[in-house]
């Protein structure tokens, strides 16, 4: 079955998702040929290994509290932060606290999306 994702035109809901993230997991919102939007959800204790994007991310703290590793450097965020990096930087992720971001990925021309 394929996932359905929004469209431009359509409203996406982005709010802290409070008691229901204990049960919530990762989901594309949006995804074109230049644009994807992720809500990303990380569960306390959880990692994710460093990996990087080609096209350049914006990365918000929706709720809960994470380290981001941006290259070399540790980047606490909390709810409200917001981190943007060129692309093809290495990044990880590492949950001090349940979290969710909202990870907005801006894809070169002709790069396919992952």
């Amino acid at each position: 079955m394929a996932l359905s994702h929004a469209k431009p035109g359509e409203v996406i809901s982005v709010r802290p998702l409070g008691g229901e993230l204990a049960a919530a997991r990762t989901s594309t919102l949006l995804k074109t040929d230049r644009l994807e939007l992720i809500r990303l959800v990380v569960h306390a204790g959880k990692q994710i290994p460093t990996h990087s994007v080609a096209g350049e991310l914006i990365v918000q703290c929706l709720e809960g509290n994470i380290r981001f590793t941006a290259g070399e450097t540790v980047h606490p965020l909390h709810a409200g932060d917001l981190l943007v990096l060129p692309g093809g930087t290495p990044h990880a992720v590492e949950a001090v606290e349940s979290s969710s971001l909202l990870l907005t990925i801006l894809l070169p021309a002709g790069e396919p999306t992952s």
